[in-house]
């Protein structure tokens, strides 16, 4: 089974390099490669400068509530990152881009998470990306669960809230 790049994972990816966001290019590369990111090209600084002006436009794709307000952000990040579909079969399977084969390492990045959160938001739901919902959290995460109704980044915040409320009623 082919599994589409533009699925889930590259917005979890974005959500964690958004989180945690890498210093080097090195770790840039490291965290894209345990993620599951096959890397065909070389990354540079300038790919590290890209890819962390691209997740601040990203997060006020996070940020926006309103649901028109976020496709508007995200179309703008569409409409500056990824290119028009295209069928590709460069690794022997064909399958679809949106992007050039020729672009940046962080191009490559940017289109697919551009792309993947497009995938994420019209297939899980428009409201499926949030910041925790812990008072003392602001981490971001992509909620991948089947009812859709994640509210904290982990199952730590989530039990810290809980108690919080619990004493709270006490």
């Amino acid at each position: 089974m082919y599994i589409n790049p533009y699925g889930a994972d590259p917005v979890t990816l974005a959500a964690d390099l958004s989180n945690r966001r890498p210093r080097t290019v090195g770790e840039l590369v490291d965290r894209c490669r345990e993620a599951g990111v096959t890397i065909d090209r070389d990354a540079h600084e300038g790919d590290l400068a890209e890819v962390d002006a691209f997740l601040n436009g990203w997060l006020v794709v996070v940020d926006t509530s309103d649901p028109r307000g976020r496709a508007e952000a995200l179309n703008t990040l569409l409409a500056e990152h990824a290119g028009p579909p295209r069928l590709t079969d460069h690794d022997g399977r064909w399958h679809v881009h949106y992007r050039a084969d020729d672009v940046s390492f962080a191009r490559l990045l940017t289109a697919m998470f551009s792309v993947g959160t497009a995938l994420h938001l019209t297939e899980r739901g428009i409201d499926r990306l949030a910041r925790c919902a812990a008072d003392d959290c602001r981490q971001v995460f992509a909620d991948t669960t089947r009812n859709g109704r994640k509210a904290y980044c982990s199952p730590r915040c989530n039990n810290r809230s809980a108690v919080r409320r619990h004493r709270a009623k006490a």
